[in-house]
């Protein structure tokens, strides 16, 4: 295996469930060593979601917990505080997601946490942030994306606002992290110090949320839900095929409908002036998807997709894993890797993302069991001998 870009990032999470871990997930597909803590007995929720259960074993586990070492630690015990204390001690990164305050109940503030280790990176994941009126406040996934203002403009605009069909605001929170994460430390090769990243759910949807702060306020414009369009872009729709199914096709810019106008055989639509110009298919949008719908219908999907993918017309089908699966493009990127597992055999997942051509990240493992090394952790890096790693035990310490 060639050498891993984070290989020499060590790692503490601490956090549960998906908006920290999924940060500790990116750090440890490229090589980050994360070490995961978890609650002696119960361990991370997220070992129990997930909507199918072969064995009664999670499959979302084994995704967000790749690549990670767990150990087990109760936070609530001063034994547990002083145990986490010496690890984060010998760490780069502390990634948590907990409501704030709660490090600094337990005796583990970014000041106390900085006195022990200066050039620790303290990675705080939340739905408000760490300041702030609402900061206290318990704060999921689902609350981030409502006041970030996703869920507004998300389904059709005859039905109340709807989710995108997964953690999309969690997601994007442990991604913002993990961003942060890695400038924090490429400043501290400058400063020698590390700092505070603090990425909340509610702001890391609003990042993504294109002009819709200054569509309001310079034009007290608000976006709605469109279902599958994008107001005053057209083409850009879903339409039906001869054979029942359906193909998403994005042709709005000049130069793209002009093709799709000669693939349909209707090149004069091009110079039409209802649809010659981005702002004048916006306009005729209705006008312009029944046109290529009429068109579509008349072809199966297969020789549809061939005709445009030969005109250079961007076009393709709604893909469920099943296509995925299949899809040669798939196969020859290895974007899903099989990964060995104790109880599934063979568990496919997605891969590491993006590629870099020399130094790429890996699936290396798929999620731990609970506690799993424990004794490579606290015996090999923090050197507790057998009986104090025995008597911790017997305390449920760990």
């Amino acid at each position: 295996m060639s050498v891993l870009p984070l290989d020499d990032v060590r790692v503490v999470e601490l956090g549960q469930l998906l908006a920290g871990p999924f940060c500790g997930q990116l750090l440890g597909d490229f090589g980050a060593e994360v070490i995961k803590v978890e609650d002696p007995g119960r361990g991370d929720p997220m070992r129990q979601w997930g909507r199918e259960k072969p064995y009664g074993l999670s499959l979302w586990w084994p995704v967000v917990a790749r690549n990670k070492k767990s150990v087990t630690c109760d936070l609530r015990t001063p034994e547990g505080q002083a145990l986490v204390k010496r690890l984060v001690a010998t760490a780069d990164v502390l990634l948590e997601n907990f409501r704030p305050g709660t490090l600094e109940r337990w005796g583990m503030s970014p000041e106390e946490l900085h006195a022990l280790n200066p050039r620790l990176v303290i990675t705080r994941v939340t739905g408000f942030g760490q300041t702030g009126p609402y900061a206290p406040r318990a704060g999921y996934g689902s609350i981030g994306e409502a006041m970030g203002g996703i869920r507004h403009v998300t389904g059709d605009p005859d039905r109340p606002p709807s989710r995108t069909g997964i953690s999309i605001g969690d997601s994007l929170a442990a991604t913002h992290a993990c961003v942060g994460t890695l400038v924090a430390l490429h400043e501290r090769e400058r400063s020698g110090k590390g700092q505070v990243v603090d990425s909340a759910i509610y702001e890391a949807v609003l990042a993504m949320m294109e002009s819709l702060i200054p569509e309001w306020q310079q034009a007290s414009y608000r976006r709605e839900r469109t279902g599958p369009v994008l107001p005053n872009v057209s083409p850009s729709n879903v339409y039906p095929a001869k054979d029942g199914d359906s193909l998403l096709i994005a042709a709005n810019q000049d130069s793209v409908f002009g093709r799709l106008a000669r693939v349909m055989g209707r090149p004069e639509l091009a110079e039409d002036a209802r649809f010659a110009t981005h702002g004048a298919r916006g306009e005729h949008m209705a006008e312009l998807d029944e046109l290529i719908a009429a068109w579509t219908a008349t072809l199966p999907a297969d020789d549809l997709l061939r005709t445009l993918h030969e005109g250079g017309v961007p076009a393709g089908r709604i893909y469920t894993a099943e296509d995925m699966f299949t899809d040669p493009h798939f196969a020859a990127r290895e974007a899903i890797v099989r990964v060995p597992h104790p109880e599934f055999g063979e568990l496919a997942m997605q891969n590491v993302v993006p590629k870099l051509s020399a130094t790429p990240g890996a699936v290396r493992t798929a999620g731990p069991a609970l506690g799993q090394h424990n004794d490579e952790v606290y015996g090999g890096l923090l050197g507790l001998t057998a009986q104090e790693l025995s008597g911790l035990k017997d305390k449920g310490v760990v």
